[in-house]
């Protein structure tokens, strides 16, 4: 490749987009590979191959259609892993119908928000989760479940919420079981699907993911099955998968983490997808990759954190990892390179994007150097578009930090009902400006700096906090750091570093600002330093940086600085 004279770049490729729907691709997976291992579920026993998983996601696209449903409509799905999240995935796919991800932590007010925005017809629950109590909160919202027929719901705070269907053992009025709707489609509701296949398009919607932004209300990023099909099949090809593969899946389904990087990159390269359980827990993780001789394994840094420091570690026999994702979050370079070393994943693969962008943009690919693995996100994907631009909306040179823009198939129709935020993150030119900081190198390697939001200036320095934390996690003391800035009167900003040392050790801040004078620059060490046990996270494991900043502004009793 040619070294870049500004930082742009294309995926050019050989390897055509593929131009199907999900259900016609899934079909011909199962006639392909009809006898391999399709999902393993580990906590509900489940084993299914492809032309048993074929069978049940047919009966369940069957019995959606029974319940009246039609193609268009929206269907909720609020639920932890398990298998009938992975059925509802490619039922609703093959049905025509919008499947809606409905993080698994919402309570009722943003149950409320998410059902109504996009006007869910039917809802698929899980009766609880930890401590979330699913079917005691959809009854609070709407009483009037308990004297309605199945299917017959007239709620006044969810209007267009027909029918409510339940995973889970026993009957609970005014719910459906899960069972039932998979027996409830008759001989005509199969034909009709088979009838709905050629008509169906593949630029048609069929996934909504909320994004959780720091402000304002959740957005719906819409996306169609060519957005995520081709991103899960071009996920796979970097990671080389084969249907000899096994991938362990501990990321949540209702992201595109799961159901994308997970479910699409496996059904389109006949792999395996294994759950460990409902939700992240790294000793069943690790007890999955050996179990199950999972050749792959994803995680968010936080997970992967967890399962090298987990006092049983050393006990699991990992050898038979060969890749797999660390994405969600920026990767410490020293978390990635003890994944090579003491899991033997040495062809684990860096991904970035956003959920907007079906999710990922860039990836590292197992033919990449590891220096290069373990510090940048890769380069771009096949056919799509990246280039990084000032605040004029210019490209920039290359190693000049600007904005992520991406362009291609890639990029979601938009945000349901919502043009005008649409129009602020999609521009004339069909750019998604991401809003993350990252630059290009002369050969195209992409390296994330941070977030537009989260640079700290101090005292008119321009502060990265990757970049501290990079340096942070060198302290042989550390074992995770997170960076924020906080209001200054004199400097304007202060960086602030929050830190989770190893099991065992202890620390004070004088020393760990020690450890950085005379390596980084005096701008950069951290004015505050707070040590704790955990960070606060969402679902997916990012950490939320703003509750980290309002929580140490009141702490401190700091004062927001006024800008002009």
């Amino acid at each position: 490749m040619a070294k870049l004279r500004q930082s742009y770049v294309h995926g050019v490729s050989d390897v055509p987009l593929i131009g199907e729907t999900i259900g016609v691709h899934f079909d011909k997976a199962a006639a392909r590979w009809p006898e391999q291992d399709a999902l393993v579920v580990r906590h509900q026993k489940v084993r299914l191959s492809y032309r048993e998983m074929q069978r049940q996601v047919d009966a369940l696209a069957a019995g959606l259609l029974a319940l009246g449903l039609e193609p268009g409509d929206r269907v909720g799905i609020w639920s932890p892993n398990n298998a009938e999240w992975a059925l509802t995935q490619f039922a609703t796919a093959k049905a025509g119908l919008i499947l809606v991800n409905i993080n698994p932590a919402y309570r009722l007010a943003e149950l409320d928000y998410a059902l109504n925005k996009v006007g869910c017809k039917a809802l698929i629950t899980a009766d609880h989760f930890k401590t979330s109590d699913y079917v005691g909160m959809l009854r609070k919202l709407a009483p009037e479940i308990d004297r309605s027929a199945p299917g017959r719901l007239q709620a006044k705070r969810l209007p267009s919420l027909a029918a409510v269907i339940r995973i889970g053992e026993g009957e609970k009025r005014g719910f459906f079981r899960f069972e039932d709707v998979l027996a409830a489609g008759g001989e005509r509701h199969h034909t009709r699907l088979e009838e709905l296949a050629p008509k169906l398009q593949f630029d048609d919607p069929i996934n909504i993911q909320f994004t959780s932004g720091t402000t304002g209300a959740p957005k719906g990023a819409t996306l169609t099955h060519h957005n995520i099909l081709n991103n899960g099949f071009f996920i796979g090809e970097a990671m080389k998968l084969t249907e000899a593969d096994r991938v362990c899946i501990p990321v949540p389904l209702y992201h595109c983490f799961g159901m994308v990087l997970g479910n699409l990159a496996c059904i389109t390269h006949g792999a395996a997808m294994i759950y460990p359980g409902e939700g992240f827990e790294p000793l069943a993780a690790l007890d999955a990759v050996e179990a199950e001789r999972c050749t792959a394994l994803y995680g968010v840094p936080t997970m992967f954190i967890a399962e090298l420091s987990h006092p049983e570690f050393k006990r699991f026999d990992l050898k038979s990892l060969r890749t797999g994702i660390m994405a969600g979050s920026p990767c410490p370079i020293e978390v990635m390179k003890r994944c090579v070393s003491e899991m033997h994943m040495s062809e684990v693969t860096i991904a970035y994007g956003m959920t907007e962008t079906s999710p990922v943009s860039t990836q590292t690919s197992a033919d990449d150097p590891l220096e290069r693995r373990v510090a940048t996100v890769g380069r771009v994907h096949p056919h799509v578009e990246v280039k990084i631009v000032d605040v004029e909306g210019r490209i920039v040179p290359p190693g000049t930090a600007g904005e992520l823009c991406t362009r291609g198939y890639s990029v979601m129709l938009g945000y349901w009902g919502d043009e005008e935020r649409t129009a602020e993150a999609i521009d004339r030119a069909g750019w998604m400006h991401t809003g993350d900081l990252a630059t290009l190198d002369e050969d195209g390697y992409c390296n994330i700096v941070g977030r537009i939001k989260d640079m700290v200036i101090r005292g008119g320095e321009n502060v990265y906090p990757r970049e501290i934390e990079e340096f942070l996690f060198r302290h042989p003391k550390v074992e995770a750091v997170q960076v924020v800035g906080l209001p200054d009167p004199k400097y304007g900003e202060e960086l602030c570093a929050w830190i989770q040392l190893k099991p065992g050790e202890t620390a004070t801040a004088e020393e760990i600002q020690g450890f950085c004078r005379g390596q980084i620059a005096h701008y950069k060490i951290p004015r505050y330093i707070k040590f704790v046990d955990a960070f606060p996270m969402t679902v997916t494991g990012k950490v939320q940086k703003f509750m980290m900043r309002e929580h140490m502004v009141k702490e401190l009793g700091l004062v927001e600085q006024k800008t002009a």
